[in-house]
């Protein structure tokens, strides 16, 4: 009995601390409005996460801790919506918006029409489905009838509310429309981290939000600066709006993010006003919006309005005028960025676009320039795509003339001279040499970082004057400065140019994983170094690997494999290695080698928690002794190792009849 009044207890704690956190996410993420500091949420935050991973039982899909991500989708289930997300048609000026009208009005005659306008974002559609105010489901509009269910991606939105507020909670059914969007300045932060971490960038906002969104592990979602404008209800069971505008304020009521730009227009001229004033606006937007859309705000003139199988009757998107130039591309040059990514570069005949003179756009890749066939000489198209990133539109093929030139891709890097490579299936093409200078500014704060050498002090006001002074051309550069030479430079004085000599000094033992990960390969990143040095141990282990071999490391795969293999093929890079060990660089990882594989070829799962170690230190381990963590219990599951309170993995590790551990005998199994 006493045990039930516990159990009773905390579900009643749990319920308040979701209801707080749902709350507080509505003031912070929709109203921008917070009213507790960051560190009470974080404490109401952990509170609740510790009682759910003491009660698992108790977890429910709509609590708060349920947003973080972490599930991988085999594939995205198809989703009938309730009612077809269909098009708009579109109008592209004043008196095509009043030809709309004209339409409506033939169909209706002798009824007035009212209007909401809304900025017409360029993101990606999907539909959100609740249940008695709890969401169900989320899809993407794939054909319109047909989507793509991404419940799990969505609920990692933090403006997208897992339960509802107000009088919509208490609905049967309720299905909404909305927007998912990048916003300008997070999607250029996204793209710097992508391209940091060698990583294929996004080529605009949109791009990245249905990448992010499609997303099969839903972690890599959550890790995206995604938002939402909720813009329609589209089914309800009982419908209680009399019009569009009233359906909007209740989606705010209900905790939606609504567009504060959306506004209620009496007649046509005040919608033509309303959309020259947002036209107007566009370039001080944090999204792209490409134009408006009107709708009829009476539900039920849109009702006997209808729809055409492509677009309802009651609805149009004014689009704005593009953003476009017609100029002359002068040459093609080709930019080194700081990943080593070869990027071709349009030089254009300058020309006005927007407001702006444009003289170069980023051609992207040396598909994108096949694709559009874009030859020194043509006469191009340019748009700003944004309205802010120039780039070529299209070629004007009536105007090209004898003698234009085709253009070829390197096959070296023009600043270095290094081999250019460009890897089966990817669009990019790289300079493969660590130490080439376009890429050693950003190479060397990557190097000094605290998950690699933890370099502290080197800065980016003290790495630029490094390279533009030619004192540093390469990573073991650092570890030949000294004092006075560091003390020479602007804004350093003695004391902490003497700071800055001891913490380069004192990286040199770091160990072979975070000297993996500072150099900087390729898609080897933190996790997959760790797994590299406990496999190998040593550097020199590691050079003598082939390809095959390292792909067949669990954690590694072809993908990493190739990437390492083709890096440690240039000489230039194995200069680099020697040159760091000279410096007295630690080439080894203390502990690990080939030389002690016990777990080799076995599979470990883990569940519930460790008393005397954290998951990380326990999987790390396991790893190290050649063993493999996966998450579901199989038959080719070789331990399942139990914690305390122990999930569902434990029962089906009873149901398979899986050898389970506890943590004595898992201690005991690695050697503790």
């Amino acid at each position: 009995m006493a045990e039930q009044d516990e159990v009773q207890r905390v579900r009643e704690r749990i319920e308040e601390l979701r209801r707080l956190i749902h709350y507080h996410d509505y003031r912070y993420y929709v109203l921008n409005q917070p009213e507790i500091p960051d560190a009470e949420y974080d404490r109401l935050f952990q509170e609740l996460r510790a009682l759910e991973e003491k009660y698992p039982q108790l977890v429910t899909p709509d609590s708060p801790t349920q947003r973080i991500g972490g599930i991988v989708a085999d594939g995205f289930a198809p989703v009938e919506h309730k009612v077809a997300m269909l098009s708009l048609d579109n109008a592209y000026s004043a008196e095509e918006l009043r030809e709309f009208e004209q339409r409506m009005q033939r169909l209706l005659p002798g009824e007035v029409f009212e209007y909401v306008t809304e900025p017409k974002i360029d993101g990606l559609g999907v539909a959100l489905l609740y249940e008695k105010g709890v969401l169900v489901r989320g899809a993407t509009r794939g054909d319109g009838r047909v989507g793509e269910e991404v419940t799990n991606n969505l609920k990692t939105i933090r403006t997208i509310p897992l339960v509802l507020r107000g009088g919509l909670k208490d609905l049967k059914v309720l299905e909404v429309r909305g927007e998912v969007y990048m916003g300008r300045k997070a999607f250029e932060r996204l793209n710097h981290q992508l391209e940091d971490a060698g990583e294929p960038t996004f080529a605009n906002p949109r791009n990245a939000a249905a990448g992010s969104v499609r997303q099969k592990d839903s972690s890599i979602t959550a890790r995206r600066p995604l938002d939402i404008f909720i813009y329609q209800v589209s089914y309800a069971e009982p419908f209680p709006f009399k019009t569009h505008w009233e359906s909007l304020e209740q989606l705010k009521t209900a905790g939606f993010k609504v567009n504060p730009l959306a506004r209620l227009c009496r007649d046509m001229e005040a919608v033509i006003r309303a959309c020259q004033e947002l036209e107007a606006k566009r370039e001080t937007l944090d999204y792209d919006a490409d134009g408006v859309v009107v709708k009829v705000n009476p539900l039920d003139q849109q009702r006997r309005l209808g729809a055409t199988t492509h677009h309802p009757r009651w609805a149009i998107a004014y689009k704005f005028p593009a953003r476009q130039a017609v100029t002359k591309v002068l040459r093609i040059e080709v930019q080194v960025g700081k990943t080593g990514a070869l990027t071709p570069v349009a030089h254009l005949q300058p020309v006005e676009v927007g407001g702006v003179t444009v003289s170069r756009a980023s051609l992207h890749n040396e598909d994108e320039v096949l694709r559009k066939d874009v030859r020194i000489g043509d006469w191009v198209v340019v748009e700003r795509a944004g309205d802010v990133i120039p780039q070529v539109a299209q070629v004007i093929l009536k105007r090209r003339t004898a003698d234009v030139k085709k253009f070829v891709m390197p096959k070296t890097c023009p600043v270095c001279g290094a081999a250019a490579s460009r890897p089966e299936g990817e669009a990019v093409t790289r300079c493969t040499n660590a130490s080439c200078p376009a890429q050693l500014k950003e190479r060397l704060l990557h190097f000094g970082s605290r998950k690699a050498m933890d370099i502290e002090h080197l800065g980016e006001a003290v790495v630029d004057q490094l390279v533009d002074k030619g004192l540093v051309r390469d990573f073991a550069d650092l570890y030949h400065l000294d004092v006075k030479t560091l003390a020479d430079l602007e804004r350093l004085a003695e004391k902490s140019a003497a700071n800055l000599y001891h913490a380069i000094q004192g990286s040199r033992a770091r160990g072979l994983g975070r000297l993996l990960y500072a150099l900087g390969i390729r898609y080897v990143g933190e996790k997959a170094a760790r797994v590299l040095a406990q496999r190998y141990g040593s550097m020199d282990r590691l050079l003598k690997a082939d390809e095959e071999e390292i792909a067949g490391i669990y954690g590694i795969g072809p993908t990493i494999a190739r990437s390492l293999r083709q890096w440690i093929a240039q000489k230039e890079n194995v200069k680099l290695i020697e040159r760091l060990r000279k410096a007295g660089v630690t080439m080894e990882e203390e502990g690990a080698g080939p030389e002690e594989q016990p777990l080799r070829g076995m599979t470990l799962v883990f569940t519930g928690g460790l008393e005397s170690l954290t998951r990380d230190e326990a999987q790390e381990l396991v790893m190290r002794l050649g063993g493999k963590v996966t998450s579901p219990v199989s038959k080719k599951t070789t331990y399942v190792v139990v914690g305390r309170d122990p999930g569902s993995k434990y029962d089906e590790a009873r149901r398979l009849g899986v050898k389970i551990l506890d943590e004595a005998a898992f201690k005991k199994l690695v050697g503790l």
